[in-house]
């Protein structure tokens, strides 16, 4: 589904800072892939050039078969539909309520108001929130903001979910209650999720493949039950609070 090879990003200014170095990575159709690092480790980075927010410096990406770093235009339009995106502060329009936060994306796609209205409130009752569509985001707590962006990603029938740090700012119930609605939405309809996260125990719940960055390179990936439980990497330990004699 999605190849990365090579991957360099490079931010030019008064002092060039490095911030991918050569990543290469490999995720299959139907995969939660968990991408885990310190803050500034570089993953948040990784995430928007996936997403073409941010142009690599060097390398591809592939999606499937598809060096996507190639498209302009409308091309480029049509693949970014293919992918949604949720972020860490979850980017609500706060001038509209629910409803016309999720059907966003489908009124600037051109659908007409009364088909993306139904499809809002497809997508809506999907996270359990058809009750709170004419509610505003200053009305809701940061569990249901969170719902309410993830519906928005999904509006436009994305195959990748691309998720930076979706539950950094949630306690840990509403946590345990997001990453079961990742999971849902991955087996009942398919869709292939990147997390990004400095979160050991999301990984733990719903990934089942991980990569830990550190200062812009993988310094391991493969299986998490592997992983987390036979750690190669120092800063894999780290993350998992063990001590450098332990394995």
């Amino acid at each position: 589904m999605i190849r990365v090879t090579n991957l360099t990003k490079v931010f030019h200014g008064e002092t060039d800072v490095t911030a991918l170095g050569g990543i290469d990575l490999d995720v299959s159709a139907g995969d939660i892939y968990g991408i885990i690092g310190m803050s500034g480790a570089g993953k948040s980075t990784l995430l928007r050039c996936i997403a073409l927010l941010e142009r690599p410096t060097e390398g591809r990406i592939e999606v499937e078969g598809i060096d996507i770093s190639t498209l302009q235009g409308k091309e480029l339009t049509r693949l970014r539909k293919s992918i949604g995106v949720i972020f860490q502060g979850y980017n609500l329009l706060m001038q509209r309520n629910v409803l016309g936060n999720v059907c966003f994306p489908l009124e600037l796609d051109g659908m007409k108001k009364a088909d993306r209205e139904k499809r809002a409130m497809e997508l809506l009752e999907i996270v359990g929130l058809q009750d709170k569509a004419k509610a505003y985001p200053s009305q809701l707590s940061g569990g249901q903001k969170q719902r309410v962006a993830i519906a928005r990603a999904l509006a436009n029938n994305p195959k990748i979910l691309l998720c930076d740090e979706p539950t950094s700012a949630l306690d840990s119930f509403t946590t345990k209650s997001i990453l079961k609605l990742l999971q849902d939405i991955n087996q009942k309809m398919g869709v292939t999720i990147i997390i990004i996260t400095h979160e050991i125990g999301v990984v733990n719940a719903i990934c089942d493949k991980v990569a830990i960055i550190n200062y812009g390179t993988f310094v391991e990936q493969g299986e998490v039950s592997t992983v987390m439980t036979h750690p190669v990497s120092q800063v894999t330990r780290t993350l998992l609070g063990m001590k450098e004699s332990e394995e």
